[in-house]
């Protein structure tokens, strides 16, 4: 489907001003060039290469039940309670069960959180740059997003707390942090933790916290959950998904965690309203969420050797700068382009070699701000070490050929 919606004279102010995903939107391209018979190195999304385990499928092809029946809006029994081991397990914390509601993976957990704490109009503070599907949530939930620049010289650290307090209005509900970062792959311990809660719990609004990535951290740094820190989740929301840790994005599963009766109590009534989570998919996640570790452990190297593996193969090419991620499976580069996404499209409908071609993430949606990131993209490093390799240095060679090409134009000095 490529109809603009902002041409259908019936559609809603919403869903005109709905953003494209800047992950997806350039499928078509993709999809043309594959119909070409170019193969396609995918760096522009989160979805890792690994086989999903085998429990989860042999789960799924087990199910025996005769009638696939709606799940309880909060969740099978068995699937919060192998949430809750999982918390105990993964954060050494122990979770309430009625403090858990399982839902159609994290994008659901992050709508559900968002319209628990706002209304159409309020804001939420998140850091620029984003997670690009918070804008898309937002939007979708009537909620304003205000963007707070971190910066990449910087590693991407938090602002001052003077800074993030100037940055609230009389409107901002919640401080939303995705912790280890998508997009720039940062880590924030707990210092950082603390010291968003110390500014909610000062404002009396709410820290949503996603930990989608939690097991991914690199270099030796610890991993510190939001529910480790005593009493942070009477402030705070955390939603969570199985997509990437057990390498099944499309089962559709995650959840929303928090102390906050009334977050809670409205996440409930949004769970209703949807009437259930998968049911299969749920039954499917048990064993993992029970025993996370047979699996997740070591994913953090694996993915360490990736990021290696793109930095040293970036690291002969000066002319792009990045900084050195210490989590997730994403690296953000500037590229010495005026438009990346001109570029990302140009990739795929004008270059190959070998037969082959990149796919990037334009960074420009990830950027609640208006004006910040037309020169840079995405990379996930989620391809196999050769694969990955290849894919960067197809990334180089044809950033050489894109500039020589707009230089000849006269489109760059």
């Amino acid at each position: 489907m490529t109809t603009d919606v902002a041409h259908l004279p019936n559609a809603s102010l919403r869903g005109r001003n709905a953003p494209a995903s800047p992950i997806r939107k350039l499928m078509p391209y993709a999809n043309a060039a594959r119909a070409r018979g170019i193969h396609i190195h995918h760096l522009n999304i989160g979805q890792p290469d690994f086989a999903t385990p085998a429990p989860i499928l042999d789960a799924i092809a087990r199910f025996d039940r005769r009638t696939l029946a709606y799940a309880p809006s909060q969740g099978l029994p068995e699937a919060v309670a192998a949430w809750a081991t999982y918390f105990q397990q993964a954060c050494g914390v122990d979770v309430p069960e009625d403090q858990i509601i399982v839902t159609a993976g994290g994008s659901e957990a992050i709508a559900f959180a968002m319209m628990a704490v706002a209304d159409p109009g309020e804001e939420i503070l998140v850091f620029d740059p984003s997670y690009t599907n918070y804008i898309g949530v937002a939007a979708c939930a009537g909620v304003t997003l205000r963007g707070l620049l971190l910066e990449a010289g910087d590693d991407y650290a938090l602002p001052s707390p003077g800074q993030i307090r100037a940055a609230l209005t009389p409107r901002t509900r919640a401080i939303l942090l995705c912790n280890p970062n998508n997009p720039t792959g940062a880590v924030y311990g707990e210092q950082d933790l603390r010291l968003l809660l110390d500014v909610v719990e000062e404002a009396g609004i709410m820290l949503i916290v996603d930990e989608v990535y939690r097991e991914l951290v690199f270099d030796g740094l610890p991993r510190t959950s939001v529910l480790a820190i005593p009493g942070a989740m009477r402030h705070a929301i955390l939603v969570d998904s199985i997509s990437k840790r057990f390498n099944a994005c499309g089962a559709r599963i995650g959840c929303i965690t928090s102390a906050h009766a009334g977050v809670m109590t409205a996440a409930l009534r949004f769970a209703q309203a949807r009437l259930s989570a998968p049911t299969v998919e749920q039954l499917a996640l048990v064993p993992m969420l029970s025993d996370p570790e047979t699996y997740t452990a070591s994913l953090a190297a694996q993915y360490e050797r990736r990021r290696d593996i793109v930095l040293g193969a970036l690291g002969e090419m000066p002319e792009i700068t990045h900084s050195r991620p210490h989590g997730a499976f994403y690296i953000i580069v500037g590229l010495p382009v005026e438009d990346a996404e001109d570029f990302a499209r140009w990739m795929l409908e004008d270059f190959s070699a070998g037969g082959e071609t990149v796919m990037v993430a334009p960074l420009k949606g990830f950027y609640v701000t208006p004006g910040l990131g037309a020169n840079e993209a995405r990379l996930a490093y989620v391809l196999g070490d050769e694969d990955l390799d290849r894919a960067v240095r197809l990334l180089g060679d044809g950033l050489d050929r894109y500039r020589t090409l707009r230089r000849d134009e006269g489109a760059i000095p």
